[in-house]
């Protein structure tokens, strides 16, 4: 059998399915109400471009949002609407690819937020 990194009990007769994070029962599972505080930043949307581990390929990062993850996703649709590109939605960070950080900028200015670029 191969053990896994976080191995451990995933059923127990007491309280059934157990958590592998934290190791409680799921109806008692902290682990979900961790991952959903995000800390709220100064209140400035940072947006930089990024080519570091993509192969040469720049990417728009719009760091600082504080919104909850489905606005989250739909302010990120709209940006890449807005440059006509792709892009995901990680951690609480917008990734746009390519150079568009002017036309990002003022986007999020539209929707008010406060946005600034950041880096060179």
């Amino acid at each position: 059998m191969k053990s896994s990194s976080k191995g451990g009990l995933v059923y127990s007769t007491d309280g059934g399915r157990m958590c592998p994070e934290c190791r409680r029962v799921l109806a008692e599972c902290v682990c979900t109400t961790l991952a959903g505080t995000r800390p709220v930043g100064d209140g400035v949307v940072r947006v930089t471009r990024e080519t570091k581990g993509r192969g040469g390929k720049s990417v728009t990062i719009v760091k600082g949002l504080a919104l909850d993850p489905l606005a989250l996703a739909l302010l990120g649709k709209q940006l890449r609407t807005a440059c006509g590109s792709g892009g995901t939605v990680k951690d609480g960070v917008i990734e746009v690819q390519g150079d568009h950080c002017e036309r990002v900028i003022e986007t999020l200015k539209k929707y008010g937020h406060s946005a600034k670029r950041a880096g060179g």
